[in-house]
């Protein structure tokens, strides 16, 4: 699991031990904003549309590939925010999880996705 900020930061080194991660954006999320998901003091201000918490989730995927390995998303974003699942194609992630009630839309929205990169 790739899912503090340490991991992504030092992310050539963490990959030398490993052929690929599985990267856990809610505790990633909670980790980069510094609140949790479920206090209802502080909740209000988890997302993981944020932009240091993108960030975070493409220096992950990119150095994932830097280093020639696999990486694979796990967490709810991609399933509440189809367009989460979009970015992260941008940028080369592998593989993502979903909620089945959600996978025949957000793959028809990847695939939209590519065809629009590969023109």
């Amino acid at each position: 699991m790739c899912e503090i900020p340490n991991n992504v930061l030092l992310i050539d080194e963490f990959a030398k031990r490993f052929d690929g991660f599985s990267i856990g954006s809610n505790d990633l999320t909670q980790l980069t904003l510094g609140v949790d998901r479920d206090s209802e003091i502080v909740a209000f201000d988890y997302d993981e549309r944020d932009e240091g918490v993108k960030l975070m989730l493409k220096l992950a995927v990119e150095g994932c590939a830097r280093n020639q390995g696999h990486s694979g998303l796990c967490g709810q974003a991609r399933s509440d925010y189809p367009d989460m699942a979009e970015y992260l194609d941008e940028f080369g992630i592998d593989s993502i999880s979903l909620n089945s009630d959600t996978v025949l839309k957000t793959t028809q929205r990847i695939l939209a996705c590519e065809r629009r990169l590969s023109r």
